[in-house]
């Protein structure tokens, strides 16, 4: 089916071509396939001409998608909320703030300033970025808060304070598995006659499938993905929570406990493509000019912090974390007779919090070690499901 998508400018599919090229060769190398996991990463993440490498806007208006910091301040504010409340009531754990993947810059902005008008800017705020042109653009969203700002290449192996991972988890390349008359196979990707991208399927013997509950009873042509990737960053992050005098984690996302992740009649797998704010399935429409994303797995995230010794402290949907984080006191500081002002945060929140935008949806995962945990942060919790 052809999609009926904008045209891309001369630059940017000359740019899709390079890259198209790119993984052609690595196909050719590597005896005619490679896996969707490997295919994702280098549509993502090759140097130049990946999604996240290149040039182009991503977020926002302009972009390919809106995150909910660019939906409003007060989700950043609502962050900070419950950051400043976590340090001030844990004495182990040390006034500072790391986020990893900080795309524009604007939630490390409106955290800080947040954090600012309460007079508790951290002692640092580390932001971990493999992404030059969005270091780049972080480092001028933050010029204001310049000399606390400090970038990283990879999560350090220690740490003590407060990490956020806004929309980490589903950016983070996954193996395809798909269920075969003769068992399960892995999905990968290879060059048709006439050099086209296609997927094509073969018989592996590392396929993760302890992942998925019940694989066994799932029917012929069940196609799902496995996160290999992200189950080790979980790890690092776990490691790393675990390994000092006390830290948590905010990771907020969208995707299911396990349970759900796999039902029977999510028979096609959670695999979406955004370009400019059109939502698709076709991975291979126009590679590294589009994003690529799956639901997470959440079961599987914490499972993974927790052997590595981090805790889960909560599991909810994050209508349920903003508002027990205290997003709706925080739009009250605004005058509701201020109309030109209260209307934006109002409707805003509503986007956040509401079932049906993105309340239900999205979710927050907390981990931590040694962390005073809010009693409040507890109501409506999940952690049950996962």
């Amino acid at each position: 089916m052809q999609l009926q998508l904008p045209e891309p400018g001369a630059d940017a599919q000359s740019a899709s071509h390079s890259l198209q090229h790119l993984i052609a060769g690595e196909i050719a190398a590597s005896g005619g396939w490679i896996s969707f996991e490997r295919y994702m990463e280098l549509a993502l993440y090759a140097p130049q001409v990946g999604y996240y490498s290149g040039g182009s806007a991503k977020l926002g208006k302009e972009g390919d998608f809106t995150t909910a910091p660019e939906i409003s301040p007060l989700y950043g504010a609502t962050l900070a909320h419950l950051a400043a409340e976590v340090i001030a009531a844990s004495p182990q754990v040390a006034n500072v703030l790391l986020e990893f993947g900080a795309g524009t810059g604007k939630l490390a902005r409106d955290i800080l300033t947040e954090l600012q008008s309460r007079g508790a800017l951290p002692e640092k705020y580390f932001i971990v970025e493999i992404s030059a042109q969005l270091r780049a653009r972080q480092q001028e969203t933050l010029a204001a808060f310049a000399p606390r700002v400090e970038w990283l290449d990879a999560l350090p192996q220690t740490f003590s304070g407060v990490v956020v991972g806004n929309e980490v988890l589903d950016a983070m390349p996954v193996r395809l598995a798909i269920k075969a008359e003769e068992g399960w196979q892995e999905r990968g990707v290879t060059v048709d006659a006439n050099g086209r991208l296609q997927f094509a399927d073969r018989t592996v013997n590392d396929l993760p499938l302890a992942q998925i509950p019940e694989a066994d009873d799932l029917p012929a042509g069940y196609l799902t993905e496995l996160s290999p990737v992200a189950i080790g960053f979980m790890h690092t992050l776990g490691r790393m929570l675990a390994s000092g005098p006390g830290a948590l984690a905010i990771l907020p996302d969208y995707g299911f406990p396990a349970a759900e992740y796999y039902l029977p009649d999510r028979d096609q797998g959670t695999l979406m493509c955004h370009y400019r704010h059109h939502a698709h399935t076709d991975p291979f429409y126009w590679p590294g000019l589009q994003d690529i994303t799956a639901h997470v797995d959440f079961t599987a995230m914490a499972v993974a912090a927790v052997e590595q010794g981090a805790e889960v402290l909560a599991y909810t949907s994050q209508g349920a974390f903003l508002l027990n984080a205290g997003i709706g006191e925080l739009l009250l500081r605004t005058s509701p007779e201020d109309s030109l002002r209260y209307l934006p945060l109002a409707n805003g929140m509503q986007k956040l919090i509401s079932p049906a935008e993105m309340g239900e949806l999205f979710k927050v995962l907390a981990i931590g070690k040694n962390v005073e945990w809010p009693a409040r942060m507890l109501r409506h919790d999940r952690t049950h499901r996962l």
